[in-house]
C-alpha cells in the first residue's frame, strides 16, 4: 500500500480535517476508505477528507503520516493529482473562456458544446478530456496563444466526441453535428469542410502522410496513452466503465485486440512531436495493460469491440 495522509490542519465544520490518497491507485484509495468506512461522500476527486478523530485510527491502519507538502507532491508525481482547473466547479468556465477564445462569437453554442460533454453516460469521454485535447494540441504546436490557423483543429477538438453512445456512428453523427452549427454559424465552407473531415479521421487515428491537422487532432486525443501509470488506470477504469453492459471477459477479449493494434503500428503518435513526447510511455502503458489483460486474452470467443470505441478517441 502507498496511502498518504497529512496532519489534521484544514479546518471545516468546526473541526479539522487531513486529506488521505494513494500515490498508487484510486483503486487502493477507495478498498482502504471502504475498509476503515469512510463515507463515498468524502471522496473529492483526487483524496478523501478525513476529519481529525479518525486520523489516529487510520495511521494505525496502515496510513502513512506525511507533511502536507510531501504529499502533494507525491500525488502530482503519480499523475493523479486533479488540478483545480480540471474539478468540476471550474471545468465551465476554463473551457467556455477557451471557446471565446476562438472567436465565433457564438457562446450559445459553446454552452451546448458543453452540455454535450456533461452527459451522464460519460465517465472518460467528459468535459476533463476535452480539456486535455486542448491542452495537448497547445503542447504539439508549443504555443498557448491560440492561431487562427488552427481554428478548424480546434472546433475539431470540441466536435470530436460532442455525441457519445458508445456506437459505431459517434464520429459520423458529432461530425453531422459540427456540419449543422456551424453552416448556422456562418462558418465558412472550407473551415466546415476540414472540421467535417478531421472529426470523422478520429474514427481510425490514421492521419495519411503529410496530413499536419490531422497528425495534430489525432495525437492530442492520444495523449491519454502517454499518461503516469496511475494516471493511466485511472482512464483504463473509467473507460471500462462507460462499458458497464459488457461483461469482463467480452471486455478484456475486446480491449486487447484493439490494443495490440495499436502497437502493430509503426507508431502510435503521427507527428514527429508526438512521437518524442509520448511515444515511449504510451507503449510501455499500453504493455502494462496488456499484461493485466493476459489472462482474459486465453479465452476464446465473445464480442470485439469496435477500435474507435475502445476509449482511445
Amino acid at each position: 500500500m502507498s496511502l498518504l495522509i497529512d496532519p489534521p490542519s484544514w479546518p471545516a465544520h468546526g473541526t479539522l480535517f487531513s486529506h488521505l490518497v494513494s500515490d498508487v491507485s484510486l483503486g487502493e484509495l477507495h478498498g482502504f476508505a471502504r475498509a476503515q468506512g469512510l463515507p463515498e461522500r468524502a471522496f473529492d476527486r483526487d483524496h478523501y477528507d478525513v476529519p481529525q478523530r479518525r486520523y489516529q485510527t487510520l495511521v494505525a491502519a496502515g496510513a502513512l503520516p506525511v507533511p502536507a507538502t510531501e504529499l502533494v507532491r507525491r500525488l502530482i508525481s503519480s499523475g493523479l493529482r486533479v488540478r483545480a482547473k480540471e474539478r468540476p466547479e471550474r471545468l465551465e468556465a476554463v473551457l467556455l473562456s477557451r471557446w471565446d477564445a476562438l472567436g465565433l462569437a457564438a457562446p450559445a453554442l459553446g454552452r451546448e458544446l458543453l452540455s454535450c460533454w456533461s452527459q451522464k453516460q460519460r465517465f472518460y469521454h467528459d468535459r476533463a478530456h476535452l480539456l486535455a485535447v486542448l491542452t495537448s494540441l497547445e503542447a504539439l504546436t508549443r504555443s498557448t496563444t491560440y492561431v487562427p490557423a488552427h481554428l478548424p483543429v480546434y472546433l475539431a477538438a470540441w466536435f470530436h466526441d460532442a455525441v457519445y453512445q458508445g456506437t459505431a456512428t459517434d464520429e459520423e453523427d458529432s461530425a453531422a453535428l459540427a456540419l449543422d452549427r456551424l453552416e448556422f454559424q456562418g462558418v465558412r465552407a472550407p473551415v466546415v469542410e476540414e472540421v467535417v473531415r478531421l472529426v470523422a479521421l478520429t474514427k481510425t487515428h490514421k492521419p495519411e502522410p503529410g496530413d499536419s491537422a490531422g497528425a495534430l487532432l489525432c495525437d492530442a486525443d492520444l495523449e491519454v496513452l502517454a499518461r503516469k501509470p496511475a494516471a493511466y488506470r485511472r482512464y483504463a477504469s473509467a473507460v471500462r466503465l462507460e462499458y458497464a453492459h459488457v461483461s469482463d471477459a467480452e471486455f478484456a477479449r475486446g480491449r486487447t485486440l484493439i490494443l495490440h493494434r495499436l502497437l502493430d503500428g509503426r507508431s502510435l503518435y503521427s507527428s514527429s512531436r508526438g512521437q518524442e513526447l509520448w511515444e515511449e510511455p504510451a507503449r510501455a502503458n499500453i504493455e502494462a495493460e496488456l499484461r493485466d489483460l493476459e489472462p482474459w486474452g486465453r479465452l476464446n470467443g465473445g464480442i470485439q469491440l469496435p477500435a474507435h470505441r475502445s476509449g482511445m478517441s
